[in-house]
């Protein structure tokens, strides 16, 4: 399986696993290579944000809620991305196998059978 930047963690990750690395490593491999990307689009959004936060004027109060909604939701949004998706998949990988290494094993199967 080919890397490809646009890919999430959890596609990376899978590729780890194919190339052989264990579950918790490939995971927190594959947040190390997302890391920069989802961090740049994140603090992009939240620079947005800012002037919705320091709104004034008519209808301020209601840009201001909107902004602060957007901004800490953004915020907690990175924080699962990074920290628990990647946890998650750790302890769920460890009871699956990768899309490859299921085809190779029918690959393995067929020739044996044959």
């Amino acid at each position: 399986m080919r890397l490809d930047r646009r890919q999430g963690i959890v596609e990376f990750a899978r590729a780890k696993m194919d190339e052989g690395l264990g579950p918790a490593e490939a995971a927190l491999e594959s947040a190390k290579l997302r890391f920069r990307p989802i961090l740049m689009t994140t603090v992009a959004m939240l620079m947005a944000m800012v002037p919705l936060l320091l709104a004034t004027g008519a209808g301020a109060l209601s840009r201001q809620s909107i902004g602060a909604v957007v901004f800490f939701g953004v915020s907690c949004a990175v924080l699962l991305t990074l920290i628990v998706v990647p946890a998650v998949y750790g302890l769920v990988a460890r009871n699956t196998h990768s899309p490859e290494y299921v085809a190779q094993l029918i690959d393995r199967l067929k020739a044996a059978s044959s």
